[in-house]
């Protein structure tokens, strides 16, 4: 997750060299692309996805060791089994959400460095394939069902919970997935209706370099 492997952020105005615009826009258009790639491509969605998995597995194995905690205290062998499971689910969320916690801290310096990229220069003709509506719905889409249900789980769990039916271990393990649900879902939303915006600016934005010494 380290930003060594992105492109770099373009240089000050004050020693930028690029001998005429077409060399900027070629070093433009070769860093847009990359950090588009690593902001909004599928592999990206797919790792949120498979992180959030991370989560829940890990969570589900939380709620089994409350269960096992509330159903056999006097059973010490039980109680040693509860214990493995709390381990085993901190082996699971701890190293998934710091992750989850730098690839969120990684796609902000992205979105940074695709920012000041793009605000060099403009480039209609190029510039259109970094639109990418379909992918942003691939993102939106997926990630609203997500927090519906997340958010749903979340309310309707302990507001339909009967006493002697459901357990305290079972209400907490289904609120705590929905949380996940709905804080996956939420960060899907957030990237798509951030590049919208970014790709809306890219087509209207006025170049802040294009005439005041971009390249020289």
């Amino acid at each position: 997750m380290s930003t060594r492997t992105l492109p770099p952020p373009p240089p000050p105005a004050e020693v930028r060299c690029w001998p005429d615009r077409e060399a900027l826009l070629a070093d433009r258009a070769k860093a847009m692309a990359e950090l588009h790639r690593l902001s909004i491509g599928v592999p990206r969605l797919l790792l949120l996805w498979l992180l959030a998995c991370g989560l829940a597995v890990g969570w589900g194995l939380v709620g089994a060791a409350l269960k096992t905690f509330e159903e056999s205290r006097p059973d010490a062998l039980s109680a040693l089994f509860g214990v493995i499971f709390a381990c085993t689910a901190a082996g699971f969320l701890i190293p998934t959400g710091i992750v989850m916690g730098l690839g969120v801290r990684r796609d902000k310096t992205v979105r940074e460095r695709l920012t000041q990229w793009s605000s060099l220069d403009r480039d209609p003709t190029n510039d259109a394939r970094f639109r990418s509506p379909g992918v942003s719905l691939c993102w939106f889409v997926p990630s609203f069902l997500l927090c519906t249900l997340g958010l749903w789980l979340s309310f309707a769990t302990p507001a339909t919970a009967e006493r002697g039916q459901e357990t305290y271990a079972d209400v907490t393990m289904l609120m705590g997935l929905g949380l996940i649900l709905w804080l996956t879902g939420l960060l899907g939303i957030a990237k798509a209706v951030s590049h919208f915006r970014w790709a809306v600016r890219l087509v209207t934005a006025v170049p802040v370099s294009a005439g005041d010494g971009g390249h020289r």
